[in-house]
């Protein structure tokens, strides 16, 4: 049985975000065709094309550590999809459907900045300072574009909706 230390941790939750990067690439065309908003489609065509990005980023860093690039089942980002699905059927046609969509993006969000926070702080760590720059520069667009979704939802959709 391989040693649990933090090299494996980090290689464990490469693992569970590149899972997560891969199921939200599927999901963001879904949650762009379901908004009405053409400025919320927008940002997320927007991000689907950035997280073709981090996808083949996180491909970088299991190449820098001699290891195939493979994902682990993630439970949370499961979890957080299925919950953007529900509000989408749930919510059709309703103006709801814009702020619902934007908050279940949010989680999304978080849950990315939270985890690539995470490794970026391990790989420091670890003497991994090609992985830093690649996990840092994915960390400031998930931040990015958690801002640009608060900005939309205080701007228009939330007052649309309301």
């Amino acid at each position: 049985m391989p040693e649990k230390d933090l090299n494996a941790l980090f290689l464990d939750t490469l693992e569970d975000i590149y899972y997560a990067e891969k199921q939200i690439y599927k999901a963001l065309p879904r949650m762009a065709k379901a908004a009405a908003s053409d400025d919320l489609r927008a940002a997320f065509e927007k991000h689907h094309n950035e997280t073709e990005g981090h996808i083949e980023r996180l491909e970088q860093i299991f190449k820098i550590m001699g290891k195939p690039a493979r994902g682990k089942k993630c439970d949370a980002i499961e979890g957080i999809i299925d919950e953007g699905k529900e509000i989408m059927e749930e919510y059709a046609d309703t103006l709801a459907l814009d702020p619902g969509l934007l908050a279940a993006a949010q989680a999304v969000e978080h849950y990315e900045i939270s985890r690539y926070g995470t490794l970026k702080a391990w790989a420091s760590k670890l003497g991994m300072k090609d992985a830093v720059k690649l996990l840092d520069q994915t960390l400031a667009e998930e931040k990015k574009t958690d801002d640009t979704l608060s900005k939309l939802a205080i701007s228009a959709i939330n007052a649309e909706a309301a």
